[in-house]
């Protein structure tokens, strides 16, 4: 796996062997980034289920001023400070070594806000239910945030969380990333989309 684009493009990245973890597709890494580089220059990220942490060193690759992930594994943690380790980016990164609900709560309490937030976790867990109302009523969204949501195409998520809607779905073969920001009026309707190869 490597860094598709950015100050670190090319830059190999290890992942995590012999755990339950299903890493975000190169292919897919590059559709999500597509979409989001109008929103990456500056922004603060939130890289919830981090894995390896190659999405998150991605939108650092491409302008994010502070990523901070958060892993439940400490292998994966352990991965994420050996990729993060060449790139000299201490100062704008942190890791966050806990259970995906519980860091969410903490980082609200540190009343911590992010331009965008990704969240993959395991697709067969219910850590859908549980963390996604927590992201919304938990002040965590800057104005004009999103939420990015990965998931099973199969199992498609709520249209709605609170305020958060549904406004955009790309669907790549087994996986579909959902689009989330807070809309205070009439919902929009969701755009589906399905990624063409490059």
């Amino acid at each position: 796996m490597r860094v598709i684009a950015g100050l670190y493009r090319g830059r190999r990245l290890r992942t995590i062997p012999g755990l339950d973890t299903r890493p975000t597709a190169d292919r897919l890494r590059e559709t999500l980034f597509n979409v989001l580089s109008p929103r990456i220059q500056g922004a603060y990220f939130l890289d919830v289920c981090a894995g390896s942490g190659a999405v998150g060193i991605e939108a650092l690759s491409r302008g994010a001023s502070r990523v901070v992930f958060v892993e439940q594994s400490r292998v994966a943690c352990g991965i994420i400070k050996e990729n993060l380790a060449p790139l000299g980016a201490e100062k704008k990164t942190e890791i966050v070594n806990r259970d995906a609900s519980v860091a969410i709560n903490a980082l609200a309490v540190r009343s911590q806000k992010f331009d965008i937030i990704y969240f993959d976790p395991p697709y067969d867990s219910n850590l859908y239910s549980e963390a996604i109302p927590l992201i919304e009523g938990g002040g965590l969204l800057n104005d004009d945030a999103i939420l990015v949501v990965e998931h099973r195409a199969k199992a498609p998520l709520e249209p709605c969380y609170g305020s958060l809607q549904l406004y955009r779905e790309i669907k790549q073969g087994d996986s579909s990333i959902a689009f989330y920001r807070v809309e205070l009026g009439e919902p929009p309707t969701a755009q589906d989309d399905e990624a063409r190869p490059a």
